[in-house]
């Protein structure tokens, strides 16, 4: 049993590796890992109902520590999905307000269940048998309504709550790295004011941003215009909003509808003829 899940979480990991080298895109990455850590859930609750366990030491130790760690994969996965599918559109006051508010969900939780943190990060054993047996369920100890309505072959009343801590972990280190990521936009000085902000319009920025990404120049046209969009957004410090409703008044424009991208080729062209006077 436990050569068989560290053989599955060593997939998992490198998985995560190799598919994190082919997809950039944070979204589409999340989806593909999901997809991955499912399957081997499967094969996991496969082998466990078929082999079961020799004694209740087994059955506790690998709800406690060998689950979590594959479960806890999938929760962070789903987690980063949800962040940034929800991610909104604007500049860095509001993607770092966002940000902060997905940090302060870990702390509700962490202050939800401080009694249990305690008792699993000080590696406290004596309530084992009843957080990490099948079946053996207390009521006194304020359980989660899901628990009743689990595959009570493939959970305990705990084991989804270590699994939980082990995500949130990993779910901060990934929202605090993206927080230092916006702080790291500013020059080297710190002084915010000399960073680039775009100040022709925002219909310009997007039709700038729908033309780049017709022509495929970010990572070969894999990435999502949503993506796109976020980058443009954050760097030059400007909220677009719904760039698909702009779209459609570029598109629908009887006269000109991409009069930026013809101005901007005007310009050079006319740059281009006075510098070869």
């Amino acid at each position: 049993m436990i050569a068989y899940c560290r053989k599955l979480v060593a997939e998992l990991d490198e998985d995560d590796k190799n598919y994190s080298v082919e997809i950039s895109d944070p979204i589409q990455l999340s989806e593909k890992l999901i997809e991955v850590t499912l399957v081997k859930i499967s094969q996991l609750r496969t082998f466990v109902k078929e082999k079961g366990f020799d004694k209740p030491e087994d059955e506790i130790r690998f709800f406690k520590e060998l689950k979590p760690k594959i479960i806890s994969k999938l929760i962070y996965y789903n987690a980063v999905y949800k962040i940034e599918t929800r991610r909104p559109y604007g500049g860095e006051r509001s993607i770092k307000k966002y940000l902060n508010s997905e940090l302060s969900k870990l702390k509700r939780f962490f202050d939800n269940n401080l009694e249990f943190y305690k008792y699993y990060r000080t590696n406290s054993s004596y309530l084992d048998h009843k957080y990490f047996i099948r079946g053996n369920f207390d009521i006194k100890l304020h359980l989660d309504t899901f628990v009743f309505e689990s595959d009570q072959t493939f959970s305990t009343s705990h084991d989804y709550k270590v699994a939980k801590i082990i995500s949130n972990d990993m779910i901060q280190v990934y929202l605090e790295d993206k927080l230092l990521n916006i702080k790291r936009f500013p020059d080297s000085s710190g002084n915010k004011s000399s960073k680039i902000k775009w100040t022709a319009s925002k219909s310009a920025l997007v039709e700038l941003i729908y033309a780049l990404h017709a022509y495929g120049a970010f990572n070969d046209g894999a990435s999502d215009i949503k993506v796109i969009s976020r980058l443009f957004e954050t760097t030059f410090d400007i909220e677009l909003g719904d760039i698909y409703h702009t779209y459609l008044e570029i598109r629908n424009r009887k006269i000109n509808n991409v009069k930026f991208i013809d101005a901007l080729k005007a310009e050079l062209l006319k740059r281009m003829d006075d510098q070869d006077l």
